[in-house]
């Protein structure tokens, strides 16, 4: 394991490109966690720099000031991605590991606190360690690939809560008729079966709404 980088004022704030001054009024904000203190000396890492160059990037693509601190204490507050995925649990879901800036460039500038907000109540983001963890790579293309169509990304969240109520109550309606015929054993590998149920009959559903005048 890579030794942790430690820096001091001056050496942060030139590798993070800004002025020392720049880095005490971050700090002031709340912009960036608290360092290590070891005495007088204050003692900055790898994920303070990490935090200082996000800001850079999201000021360059527009964002403001008081925008990045609520998007910052929302980072710092965020719930672990662990658990949102269960630890250990079984998953067909590829998370994706994102930068603030990343994000923000998936979701053409709509990535605002509110949205994120929204998203990290409905489970989809998380943290892991300094980063920002989106739990589902099939989710985030399918939301990204909306808003890009011109639905607003406080629409396509609305919307996702819903199907989650819906998603909840059709895995409840599967794992209680296979647990009435078989074991807790039985579930992973008749889960693809469930999938297919729901997948044929969405599109179904489909067909049905687009026929309507």
């Amino acid at each position: 394991m890579a030794e942790k980088r430690e820096y001091r004022m001056e050496e942060l704030a030139r590798l993070a490109g800004i002025t020392v001054r720049t880095l005490r009024f971050y700090r002031e904000r709340k912009l960036i966690p608290p360092p290590r203190r070891e005495g007088r000396i204050a003692w900055y890492d790898d994920q303070h720099l990490a935090r200082l160059r996000t800001i850079s990037a999201l000021l360059e693509r527009g964002h403001t000031l008081s925008g990045i601190a609520e998007l910052a204490e929302a980072f710092d507050h965020g719930r672990d991605v662990g658990d949102l995925l269960g630890v250990g649990g079984p998953t067909e879901e590829e998370p994706v590991h994102l930068t603030p800036e990343e994000l923000a460039d998936h979701f053409a500038g709509e990535a605002t606190p509110e949205n994120l907000a929204a998203a990290m109540e409905l489970g989809y983001l998380g943290t892991d360690g300094g980063e920002i963890v989106h739990v589902s790579r099939r989710l985030l293309d399918v939301s990204s690939a909306l808003v890009h169509e011109g639905i607003p990304l406080a629409e396509v969240l609305a919307a996702a809560q819903q199907v989650r109520t819906h998603a909840d109550a059709l895995a409840e309606l599967f794992t209680t008729l296979v647990l009435r015929h078989a074991s807790p054993e039985d579930l992973p590998r008749l889960r693809p079966l469930a999938r297919s149920v729901v997948e044929a009959e969405l599109s179904l559903a489909l067909d049905r709404r687009m026929r309507k005048p």
